[in-house]
């Protein structure tokens, strides 16, 4: 716990100055618990509190101080994993600091032209609560893992007005997540696979294609690289993996892979058809790990 209270103190010494130039002053230092850990600010446009608890970091805002004990709005959430290091300490308090600006600062100081407002990432609390990842809240995570990929998603956003998954991970994110593993650092590996089991686990089905097919597709059936991967992967996340690569690598797979680079003219579909990965799973058999 030692590591996240000193992560969260980071992310409160990169949010002082801003926090104070938005008329909010620490009500509370850093209170620590057996959970987490909490600050709280107050000012004229009411009162904030940053609470960090199950590796995230989120803000809450009540226009009284006395709301906040009851919970408040949650304004931001964002992953700060326990054992984070400056660069994820530096990137949640960028999230914050975004968020809050944007709410709070005047319009003409914050706003940037053409740019739009990343969409809202879904959090543990969420999905306990019955939600499910999305695509983007992958794409955010695996940011902080690649923080050179955090630039291209904001454009990704700002281009298309919206978050656009498959072109986002096709031209930049599959290539930095491949180049991991052929690298096979241990601590990267454990991070990025953390962010992938649990996504996998409680994702969407797009989502879980995203990341068997899209992604850890272009591992191209390569034994050792597979091999590496089912060090790290669930037991949820490997069985479909290794499918969905042996199905690319035989006959019919590169076929399908070759219309998918080269796709036919446009033609209404008269009956929707499951996907490649829903396809693969529901035929059935054991899938074992390579050897």
């Amino acid at each position: 716990m030692s590591i996240a209270v000193d992560n969260i103190k980071g992310v409160l010494e990169l949010l002082d100055e801003n926090l104070s130039k938005l008329g909010f002053e620490k009500k509370t230092g850093l209170e620590v618990q057996e959970n987490g850990a909490y600050a709280t600010f107050s000012g004229e446009k009411g009162a904030l509190k940053l609470k960090y608890e199950n590796e995230i970091a989120a803000v809450y805002f009540a226009e009284e101080e006395t709301a906040l004990e009851e919970g408040g709005k949650k304004l931001v959430a964002t992953l700060l994993p326990e054992n984070g290091d400056s660069r994820d300490v530096k990137y949640v308090a960028n999230e914050i600091a975004d968020c809050l600006n944007e709410r709070f600062a005047k319009k003409a100081a914050v706003k940037k032209n053409g740019t739009t407002k990343a969409p809202q990432t879904v959090s543990k609390t969420a999905v306990k609560n019955g939600s499910y990842y999305d695509a983007n809240t992958l794409a955010s995570k695996l940011c902080l893992v690649f923080p050179e990929l955090r630039d291209l998603y904001k454009q990704n956003i700002a281009e298309y007005g919206e978050f656009l998954s498959e072109k986002f991970f096709t031209e930049y994110g599959t290539e930095k997540v491949i180049s991991a593993i052929k690298q096979n650092n241990p601590q990267t590996m454990k991070k990025l696979f953390q962010i992938l089991n649990e996504i996998y686990e409680d994702g969407t089905n797009d989502t879980q294609s995203l990341i068997a097919v899209t992604i850890l597709g272009e591992l191209n059936n390569d034994q050792i690289l597979l091999a590496r991967c089912v060090d790290y992967m669930s037991e949820t996340l490997a069985p479909p993996v290794i499918e969905v690569n042996r199905y690319l690598a035989s006959a019919a797979g590169k076929r399908a892979k070759k219309k998918l680079l080269n796709p036919p003219v446009y033609k209404p579909k008269k009956k929707k058809k499951p996907g490649l990965l829903a396809q693969m799973m529901a035929g059935g058999g054991g899938v074992t790990p390579p050897m």
